[in-house]
């Protein structure tokens, strides 16, 4: 007969063993709880990356602030450049909802410093269609980007290699950008294209100041456009003591088309808005100049938008035509 002792010794012994089989039942449990969080964590991870910009010819930043801090942080250290004048902002998002339409955070900034920009033109005064310089900001998924064209693109489009600020150039946005948004530059794959790539020029057939005239009040006559920015370059060099051809540029959009390409491809807003160069050649002759949006699309890799590409098109060549009186 088991005795009383012998009895609760065999319990006793049972209570262990269960307690030993129900702790590693809960240590199974917690593991596998731990990896599918692990794995939920991966997947979460997975969902939210955001492929960077690809577009030939930028230099890009994945900022480490938001939006409002990353684009506050350049202005005002552009502010404080006693050398650097800001000529316009943009916001593009607020742009696309004037017009009833979506984009997700989007602004662009221009800036200039004429000692700088100025040797490029004197060189290639078509460098001006790309002046002054410019940083778009845009966000996706939270993320936040800076990018601005190369000095290497600007070189290879206007063969002006050896133009002794370019070094000066680069270094001064790669500073300000990097600074501004607390990370480090990344240059896309390709960053060069052939001289004088996608740009299209109609010749004048009047004067200089008939041309620009008559460019603003063919933009000003159509209600679908906004002039966003003029910018004299010939007289900016003047006031840093330079000589440049007579030179202007003027910037203007429309809300309904180029927020269509930004939504396609964000990095597409740092060539919004469109820009016209009116520019007088050593001859004499007045030239229009302006961006082919077909160089655009595959320089930002934009597969859809045939239509919105189509009619900007049909819209700039109409214009620049109107603009040199050859219709």
């Amino acid at each position: 007969m088991l005795s009383a002792a012998h009895f609760f010794k065999l319990i006793s012994i049972l209570e262990s063993k269960f307690y030993i089989i129900l702790k590693m039942n809960l240590l199974f449990a917690f593991l596998i709880l731990m990896t599918s969080c692990s794995d939920d964590d991966d997947n979460n991870n997975a969902e939210i990356s955001v492929d960077p910009p690809t577009a030939t010819g930028i230099v890009y930043f994945e900022s480490a602030f938001n939006m409002q801090i990353s684009y506050a942080n350049l202005k005002s250290a552009l502010e404080d450049n006693e050398n650097i004048s800001i000529v316009q902002e943009l916001d593009h998002s607020q742009n696309a909802a004037s017009v009833d339409m979506d984009l997700a955070p989007t602004q662009i900034i221009f800036f200039g410093n004429p000692n700088l920009g100025t040797p490029l033109m004197q060189e290639n005064q078509l460098a001006g269609l790309d002046l002054p310089q410019k940083v778009l900001f845009y966000e996706e998924e939270g993320q936040v980007f800076a990018l601005y064209n190369s000095t290497e693109y600007l070189a290879s489009r206007y063969g002006v290699a050896d133009i002794i600020t370019l070094p000066q150039i680069s270094e001064a946005l790669s500073n300000l950008v990097g600074t501004a948004v607390d990370a480090s530059a990344t240059e896309t794959t390709s960053q060069l294209v052939d001289e004088h790539a996608g740009i299209e020029s109609v010749e004048s057939t009047t004067d200089f100041d008939s041309t620009y005239s008559n460019l603003r009040s063919a933009i000003e006559a159509n209600e679908n456009l906004s002039i966003v920015a003029e910018l004299d370059h010939q007289a900016n060099a003047a006031s840093v003591g330079m000589e440049l051809r007579p030179t202007k540029v003027i910037m203007f959009g429309n809300p309904n088309l180029g927020t269509h390409l930004m939504q396609s491809v964000n990095s597409i807003g740092l060539d919004l808005p469109q820009k016209m160069l009116v520019w007088e050649d050593e001859t004499g002759a007045v030239h229009i100049s302006y961006n082919n949006p077909e160089f655009l699309r595959v320089k930002h890799q934009l597969q859809a938008n045939d239509e919105e590409i189509t009619q900007i098109a049909t819209a700039l060549e109409t214009l620049a035509n109107t603009a040199a009186e050859t219709e």
